[in-house]
């Protein structure tokens, strides 16, 4: 799987700057690892363009509430300010001043954002959407909607499995794109002998147990894409 195509949909290129009006301010996919990311990261750089990432776990979905979430991307964002916005600064301080210091709100918290937000262009990306919990997904994917309402120069990257795609589109006002994302055989085994060359513990190989995952995995990999792939858009990402 290539990842350069899926850049130039985020930010275009340095001759032609990606431009994604009314309901192209959300882009999906599905399953994409962090090398996307880093990529976007590294193609924003010397752009002014700041790039906030928070990645949903299974295992701390209660850790991980649409407060907690939002107020780790504000950070990243406003840590790559020059100068913290003086309402964010008179926000924190009114904070302290209420029952010996309580944090901030998620209201608060989704204002700030797009205070931060309108000062940069910004790019936020969520991954695993479908990780957190179904209540608390309601309440964060309102929580973007109304920082895209007030900052139409937000963009949002989100991967999850398709299942949430309706979900996506109705509380984002279906501005969204979706691309489904395969991978090719080849590159899932390109990727296992990487893995397998780094293998801690090589006298618990054998060339048969090998043989069995270059031959199981891919298999189980392809079935899982080609059962969820009816009734999403395909898109070759080149």
């Amino acid at each position: 799987m290539e990842i350069r195509g899926l850049e130039r949909l985020l930010l275009g290129n340095k001759n032609e700057p990606r431009e994604m009006e009314g309901k192209e301010q959300v882009l999906t996919s599905r399953d994409v690892s962090s090398l996307v990311i880093d990529n976007l990261c590294n193609q924003a750089r010397g752009q002014n363009i700041a790039v906030a990432c928070f990645y949903f776990d299974f295992a701390a979905q209660k850790e991980q509430s649409p407060t907690s979430m939002l107020g780790a991307l504000l950070k990243q964002v406003v840590s790559g300010l020059e100068e913290v916005p003086a309402e964010i600064v008179q926000d924190y301080v009114d904070q302290k001043k209420v029952l010996g210091g309580r944090r901030p709100l998620l209201s608060d918290i989704v204002r700030m954002l797009q205070t931060t937000s309108s000062k940069k262009r910004t790019f936020i990306c969520i991954d695993a959407l479908d990780e957190c919990v179904a209540g608390d997904r309601v309440k964060l994917l309102n929580s973007l909607g109304q920082i895209l309402r007030k900052s139409p120069g937000t963009r949002i990257f989100v991967t999850g499995r398709p299942h949430i795609r309706t979900e996506i589109g109705n509380r984002l006002s279906g501005r969204v794109t979706t691309i489904l994302i395969t991978p090719r055989r080849d590159d899932v085994i390109r990727y296992l002998h990487s893995r397998l060359a780094e293998d801690t513990t090589p006298d618990a190989m054998d060339s048969s147990l090998e043989a069995d995952i270059l031959k199981k995995i891919p298999e189980d990999i392809s079935e899982m894409y080609e059962a969820t792939a009816p009734g999403n858009l395909h898109q070759d990402i080149r």
